[in-house]
């Protein structure tokens, strides 16, 4: 039905230019003689530019949404029409009757009607002809004003749900401009005043590719204004496809301490991992799950799952199942620490990169009755790893170590430190077994902070206290802890590993630390709460817990890389050999021993591991 009334409006459209040019030529006083050629001629020229609008596409489109290629569809059809009106009227020798300004006018007003039409009726359905309808939506000021403002502002026209009173940007050349029809109302700092002027609770944010530093200072004048703030889609996410400007949500904290985009170094990952089998130990966790989602983009030949948790294996299945059909994976449950099956997996599928991420890490967890679980999962199983693929000639060994190493207070963290010492002791040896390649394996390290968002992590604990109306835990006013979004690790690891050559500990830019005490607020405030509805509790330092961590030890220096985010370690003293790597396993081997036999041990084998203590006791 709608496809009908459009091909009338354009036969009337025609017949009404047609007639229209007529009068124009005469000043509105056709002789009677030309009165006669415009009615004999009518019929013919409006079936024929019906025709041509057809061929043309015109209907294809819907008027709601005409924009730029309809009107260059409808200039086409109008020059159509002013070189096959002349030979129509000429094949049924009309042509000699009708004027020749006539032939000139027609197209022009054709166009005109045609297309004025189309878009008045979707500024209409837009809301921006005001006039003509009411105005409705609750009124919203949008933070930003470049092209993510622009798409944002269109669409919530179309939704009717949002009215765009005003746009904030602090550049200062924007200031009294329009943007579709919205003026830019002034800088940030101004929403306090705008948003009481203009009667409104709500503010867009639409800096999706602005620093970080930017967002949290919109968010922050924004809450401080009293605001409820929303903000569109990540930059990522819009560049995919997967969701569009409109698709507003409440501004998350991992909004506010996210960090700039990574570059990364494109032809090398591709090189690296593009036809390469490799293999993902702790597939199923935080980092090693997020690991597999960045190694899936460069198209490796085969992508091997490794994990001990059957439910986590299962569910990493399941979602590589639904967003790369086409990759290859193998999915295999598998202990680190269980020899027999790493070399059966390294001899099966024999893999080129080999990034190991399995490890147990929550601290207070494993600082007394699990510390001799700890240290064989994250120091042994390392081991273990670490010596099939330097006897199956991986080329490149990575191991994901964290800032809990440096200095270590607690038993995790001399684990960790511990499995680097491992990879160490291995870079730059050859497999001594028959399936080795001459090839020495690279072993790299990469060290980085907490990740946002990670299981265990205090993100997802606050949150969860929040829900409960709190009170909100934080164990010392004073600690401070490095923070780094999970994409944002996985893409710096990626990047670690092309860069490495052998033996290095990367570091990782972590930015600057950030107070528990502060993230605990943020996200009160975020959740719309005050801290008068949730109350924040000290409880002090946890087990094996110290205020602030540290990326390097006391003897460690680093120096730069080609990438503005990766450094490398540079350390004194000797590093580990063989014959100390025998005598490590000899012990992680031994039977099962108690918290003070493993402490003791630790204090022996890392130096600079002490227990820390609890200030507030």
């Amino acid at each position: 039905m709608r496809s009908l009334l459009v091909i009338l409006h354009d036969l009337a459209a025609a017949a009404l230019a047609w007639a229209l040019a007529y009068w124009l030529r005469f000043n509105f006083d056709i002789p009677p003689t030309y009165q006669q050629s415009l009615l004999t001629t009518l019929a013919s020229v409006v079936i024929l530019q019906g025709g041509i609008a057809w061929s043309f596409g015109l209907y294809r489109g819907l008027w709601r949404f005409a924009s730029l290629p309809d009107l260059k569809r409808i200039i086409f059809a109008g020059a159509a029409g002013a070189l096959t009106v002349p030979l129509l009227l000429y094949m049924l020798q009309q042509l000699s009757d009708v004027p020749r300004s006539v032939l000139v006018l027609y197209p022009i007003l054709l166009v005109l009607f045609m297309g004025v039409s189309r878009f008045l009726y979707r500024s209409w359905k837009d809301g921006h002809l005001q006039g003509f309808r009411a105005v409705v939506g609750e009124p919203v000021l949008v933070l930003g004003a470049g092209d993510a403002a622009l798409t944002l502002i269109r669409d919530l026209a179309r939704s009717r749900q949002w009215l765009v009173v005003g746009l904030l940007d602090d550049d200062t050349a924007k200031h009294r401009r329009l943007l579709h029809g919205v003026p830019v109302l002034g800088a940030l700092s101004e929403i306090a005043g705008l948003a009481r002027r203009h009667n409104v609770r709500h503010a867009i944010m639409a800096m999706p590719s602005a620093a970080h530093s930017v967002r949290r200072h919109a968010a922050k004048l924004a809450g401080e204004a009293g605001l409820t703030l929303l903000t569109v889609p990540s930059f990522d996410d819009l560049l995919s496809g997967r969701v569009a400007v409109s698709q507003m949500r409440k501004v998350e904290l991992e909004d506010l301490l996210g960090r700039d985009r990574v570059l990364l170094d494109e032809e090398g990952l591709q090189g690296l991992l593009g036809d390469k089998v490799v293999l993902v130990t702790g597939a199923g966790g935080s980092i090693g799950a997020e690991l597999c989602r960045q190694i899936a983009r460069y198209a490796p030949r085969r992508l091997v799952l490794f994990e001990i948790s059957e439910f986590a294996l299962y569910s990493i299945e399941q979602e590589f199942a639904k967003q790369f059909p086409a990759l290859v994976t193998t999915c295999l449950i598998g202990d680190v620490r269980d020899a027999e099956r790493v070399a059966e997996v390294f001899r099966r599928y024999r893999p080129e990169v080999v990034f190991h991420a399995a490890a147990y890490k929550h601290v207070p967890l494993l600082e007394s009755e699990n510390a001799w679980q700890a240290l064989r999962n994250n120091v042994l199983g390392t081991a273990c790893v670490a010596q099939a693929a330097l006897d199956h000639g991986v080329g490149r060994f990575v191991l994901i170590s964290t800032d809990k190493a440096v200095n270590p207070t607690n038993v995790m963290g001399a684990s960790k430190r511990l499995a680097e010492m491992v990879c160490q002791a291995m870079a730059g040896e050859e497999g001594q077994s028959a399936t080795a390649t001459v090839t020495a394996t690279r072993f790299v390290i990469v060290r980085f902070g907490n990740v946002l968002g990670s299981s265990g992590s205090v993100i997802p604990k606050f949150r969860e206290q929040i829900a409960q109306g709190g009170p909100v835990t934080v164990t010392h006013p004073d600690i401070v802890r490095y923070f780094m979004l999970i994409p944002e690790a996985a893409q710096l690891v990626l990047q670690a590993a092309q860069m490495g050559q052998g033996g290095e500990i990367f570091v990782l830019d972590m930015g600057e630390q950030v107070r528990i005490i502060d993230l605990a607020r943020d996200m009160i405030r975020l959740s719309g709460f005050t801290e008068e509805d949730i109350r924040i509790e000290f409880i002090g330092l946890r087990a094996g817990e110290k205020l602030y961590e540290e990326l390097l030890a006391d003897s460690e220096t680093t120096q730069p890389t080609r990438h503005p985010k990766l450094r490398v370690a540079r350390g004194g003293g000797v590093p580990p050999d063989r014959e100390w790597l025998a005598g490590l396993r000899s012990w992680l081997e031994s039977r099962n021993q108690d918290e003070h036999a493993v402490k003791a041990g630790l204090a022996v084998r890392v130096p600079e591991y002490g227990p820390a203590e609890d200030p507030l006791k």
